[in-house]
C-alpha cells in the first residue's frame, strides 16, 4: 500500500526547507510553508530561485511550530554558516548581499492587496525566450502549457495570499525519482532538487511514473482529505547547484525526454488534517 515517506515544508520560498515526522494541512497546504518569500526591488515583483539561483543555497526553518495561517518568525541560514530571523532590521540587506541583487523579505500579504502580488516588469521584450529560460527548455524542446495553470497567475506570480507557484501542495512518488535515476544514472534525482511537500512510496506501483494516473482524484492521507490537480511541469530550479548537488541541465533533457518535463503533481487540500510520515493513501474514487 502506498504511504507518506517523507514530509517537507519551506519556509522561505526557494529556500532549502526542513523535513518533518507530522504536519497540520489547511487550505495553505502544509502549516507555515512558503510562508515567507522575497521581492525583486528592481523588477518590483515577488520571486524565487527561477531568477535568483542563490536562495537555493539558502535554508530556512522555524524555531517554534508554525500556524496554518499567517508568517511566523523563522531562522534563515546562510552559506557562511550565520543565521539570520525574519524580523531582523538587517535582513533585507544580508539577503541582498547573497544574492548580489537589491531585494527584500515578506510575510504573506492579505489577497486584498492585489498588487504585492502583480507580475513585474519582464527581463526583456521576447516572451518565448523568457519561459524557455525559466522553464529550462532548449529551442527544439516544447514549452509547458501554461493554460493548464490556474488562471490568476496570468497576472500574478502566484495566486494572491500564497507564496506558491500554482498549487498549495507538490505530492511525488519514489517511484518516479527511481525511474528517472534509472534513465540517466549519470545525473543524481535526488529528492532535494525537486521539493516536494509529501514523497510517497508505493511499493505495489508499476508504472514508471505513477502520479499521472492521478490526476483529478481524491485521496484521503490521515485525517486530510486531498484532491490531485495537475502535472508538475519542472522548472530551471531541478537544475540549480546547492549544497553537495551540482548544476546539471542534463536534469531537465532527461525530463523533458523521458516525461514531457514533468515530475510530480500538485495538490489542493478538500478538508483540513493532520498528515504524519508512514500514514497510508486512501483513494476515495
Amino acid at each position: 500500500m502506498a504511504s507518506v515517506q517523507e514530509i517537507w515544508r519551506y519556509p522561505v520560498k526557494s529556500m532549502a526547507g526542513e523535513k518533518l515526522d507530522a504536519t497540520e494541512v489547511g487550505e495553505r497546504g502544509v502549516a507555515g510553508d512558503r510562508a515567507w518569500a522575497v521581492r525583486d526591488e528592481v523588477r518590483g515583483r515577488i520571486s524565487g530561485a527561477k531568477k535568483f539561483a542563490g536562495l537555493m543555497k539558502l535554508a530556512a526553518d522555524y524555531p517554534a511550530p508554525p500556524p496554518t495561517e499567517g508568517s511566523s518568525p523563522a531562522t534563515i541560514h546562510f552559506e557562511d554558516g550565520s543565521k539570520g530571523q525574519t524580523g531582523d532590521e538587517s535582513i533585507h540587506q544580508r539577503l541582498s548581499d547573497a544574492l548580489d541583487h537589491a531585494v527584500t523579505l515578506w510575510p504573506l500579504v492579505p489577497v486584498g492587496d492585489g498588487s504585492h502580488y502583480k507580475r513585474g516588469a519582464p527581463d526583456g521584450g521576447d516572451i518565448e525566450k523568457e519561459l524557455r529560460t525559466v522553464f529550462a527548455r532548449e529551442p527544439d524542446e516544447p514549452l509547458p502549457d501554461i493554460s493548464v495553470f490556474p488562471p490568476e497567475l496570468m497576472q500574478n506570480e502566484c495566486p494572491p495570499g500564497t507564496y506558491f507557484d500554482a498549487f498549495p501542495l507538490l505530492v511525488l512518488t519514489t517511484a518516479s525519482l527511481a525511474s528517472m535515476q534509472a534513465k540517466n544514472q549519470e545525473a543524481r534525482f535526488d529528492v532535494r532538487r525537486f521539493r516536494p511537500n509529501l514523497l510517497i512510496d508505493d511499493p505495489d506501483a508499476t508504472e514508471a511514473f505513477p502520479e499521472t494516473a492521478w490526476e483529478g482524484r481524491r485521496v484521503r492521507i490521515g485525517s486530510a482529505t486531498l484532491r490531485m490537480e495537475i502535472l508538475c511541469p519542472r522548472c530551471v530550479m531541478v537544475t540549480r547547484g546547492f549544497q553537495e548537488l551540482p548544476k546539471d541541465p542534463k536534469i531537465m533533457r532527461s525530463l523533458v525526454r523521458e516525461n514531457g518535463g514533468n515530475l510530480g503533481l500538485y495538490a489542493r487540500v478538500e478538508e483540513a488534517g493532520h498528515i504524519h510520515r508512514n500514514d497510508p493513501l486512501e483513494w476515495l474514487d
